[in-house]
């Protein structure tokens, strides 16, 4: 049975409404009310009643099986018959993370359908999945970023079940399972929780608009909110980690705020239940206070996302340096983020026109992710073109080397591995026609920095681009992709061979190059990688060595190792 209660200071009078009837809830103080004489089994229907007024989901609920503005539904979660009891977690340095999109991984588009393909993320040597916001948010499809219903899970995916049937599934693949959840907004459609409390304020602003109430008048239990909804997934749900969007647009004066509060939850969570659980933010502040421990000043997240590395990478290999790529476009910038993480750590910025960041000092390099592509670097362009439609096999395996081998935590996006020819757009499934049509304009309009033609960005509201979406696994064994695939897993293979790899160990790096010539040299952990991205071939100062991975021919020369255009060797130091 599950205690029916909900927080509603915003109401005098609470009813809740299942099986056909109303029955008043009472006020059991600080703005809580509680269902008395009977509480709700699985499998019941509900919602609640504010002051006489229309039917609402419950802000808690666990599933929303008939769409966000529909009855909740009533969930057990001790029903559910795990197999993972001996699964003790993984450690976060040692995986290679692989963030996917549930609707678009498989044909089915279901947490079963992505169960079917664990099998290849095994084979690829991953360690780790990260799946993109799975909590409910309107019509089937979408990216997950404008969910409402912050505590259940997309009916479209499978629900509750489904997604304990995956967590369990990837465990017994030896796979971890991080869920990424949204606090710093929630969607337009279907958000009634400012109904029922204080949840949003104006004294901020996001780009999404009032800012969620994390420090005002009636905070405490806004931020037990999301607290609680942090542990949930990893209690309830069995998964591994969180990672947390945008967390600089969280806005949070108190004294602790609110991502120091979750980690160290999540923290005293995995001593309590003896598993390895982890904090993943995602910040584009510069900031190390981030994942700098709470003892020294910090948020006690165990790792961030690093835009700089990525940024410095796209740019030096595609050439774009329009937008927020303004900042970035040099070789140097490249050998900067290997050698010191962030690019600029307190510098000016010429795309913000001021100075940002500070520098990591002493932090290694798995606190933080690198990687290539993600959904929004790919997503967030007009046409959701990867990487491999922008620029040659060699280049990607020359990205792939640097990602995979370098100091960081590496993060691949479903697909990158094999070069996947499927671009990843923005889609929605608003059933708000108005909103729907608001959506596809501003999505035209805010490319305009890129300049990028809006005639060029499908809509995100037409089905279509939802389907060409989707991954074509058939073309996994045909050339180029059976090239590039093959590049990744020997990478992957080598890395988790050499324990030094895996050590983050910053001070380690030693990284020659030439910005005229476009080559770059990184040393670390007794292997050295030797790019060449210029126009033509380059000497560089590399003894040839032991090659354990190339992709070109090897020429020695009296100084060294002479590199064709997009030739990359993995070798001995």
């Amino acid at each position: 049975m599950n205690r029916c209660a909900v927080w509603a200071p915003n109401a005098s009078r609470v009813e809740v409404d299942s099986r056909g009837a109303r029955r008043a809830m009472t006020a059991v103080g600080w703005g809580w009310f509680e269902l008395q004489d009977a509480a709700l089994e699985a499998g019941d229907d509900y919602s609640f009643v504010l002051d006489g007024g229309a039917a609402r989901p419950d802000p808690r609920s666990l599933w929303q099986p008939h769409g966000v503005h529909s009855p909740s539904r009533a969930v057990d979660h001790d029903a559910f018959l795990w197999t993972d009891q001996g699964w003790r977690g993984r450690s976060l340095r040692d995986c290679v993370v692989y963030e996917l999109h549930v609707g678009t991984f498989s044909a089915a588009g279901t947490f079963d359908g992505a169960v079917e393909h664990l099998d290849h993320l095994v084979d690829l040597g991953v360690g780790a999945v990260e799946l993109l916001p799975v909590t409910a948010f309107p019509g089937t499809r979408g990216w997950g970023y404008d969910g409402v219903d912050l505590f259940a899970v997309h009916a479209a995916y499978g629900g509750p079940e489904g997604l304990k049937r995956f967590v369990d599934a990837c465990h017994g693949a030896g796979l971890a399972v991080v869920i990424d959840v949204v606090y710093n907004h929630l969607g337009p459609d279907g958000n009634y929780l400012g109904e029922f409390g204080p949840y949003f304020t104006d004294r901020h602003r996001t780009p999404w608009g009032d800012a969620v109430n994390y420090d005002g008048a009636g905070s405490d239990e806004v931020r037990h909110f999301a607290v609680d909804n942090a542990l949930m997934w990893l209690r309830d749900y069995h998964c591994d980690g969180l990672r947390l969007d945008a967390v600089h647009a969280i806005v949070d004066t108190s004294a602790i705020h609110l991502l120091e509060e979750i980690a160290g939850a999540v923290h005293h969570l995995s001593a309590a239940v003896d598993r390895e659980l982890w904090v993943i933010a995602e910040s584009d502040l510069n900031d190390p206070r981030v994942v700098n421990d709470a003892s020294h000043g910090g948020y006690s997240c165990d790792a961030q996302w690093s835009d700089d590395f990525h940024h410095a990478l796209h740019a030096t290999l595609t050439g774009e340096t329009s937008g927020y790529y303004e900042d970035f476009g040099r070789v140097e910038d490249v050998a900067r983020s290997l050698r010191n993480v962030f690019v600029n750590p307190g510098g000016y910025s010429p795309f913000r026109q001021r100075r940002h960041g500070r520098p990591v000092a002493d932090l290694p390099g798995t606190r933080f992710l690198g990687y290539l592509q993600n959904h929004d670097q790919v997503g967030n362009r007009a046409q959701g073109a990867r990487s491999a439609a922008l620029m040659s096999t060699g280049r990607l395996q020359i990205a792939a080397a640097l990602v995979l081998l370098g100091p960081f935590v590496p993060m691949l996006f479903a697909g990158e591995e094999w070069a996947a020819s499927t671009p990843f757009q923005y889609f929605t499934d608003h059933q708000d026609v108005e909103l729907g049509r608001l959506v596809s304009e501003g999505r035209r309009r805010e490319f305009a920095s890129f300049g990028w033609d809006p005639a060029d960005v499908p809509d995100p509201q037409d089905p279509a681009t939802f389907e060409r979406s989707k991954l074509r696994w058939d073309e996994m064994v045909r050339h180029p992709h059976d090239t590039v695939l093959g590049w990744h897993r020997e990478l992957i293979a080598l890395r988790a061979a050499t324990p030094a790899i895996r050590s983050g160990d910053c001070s380690d790096v030693t990284v020659e190059f030439d910005e005229g010539a476009r080559w770059l040299v990184m040393r670390r952990a007794g292997i050295v990688v030797a790019c060449n991205w210029g126009v033509g071939p380059a000497e560089l100062p590399v003894e040839p060595g032991t090659a354990l991975l190339r992709n070109t021919e090897l020429v020695t020369t009296g100084a060294g190792l002479l590199l064709q255009p997009d030739g990359v060797v993995v070798g001995l130091a």
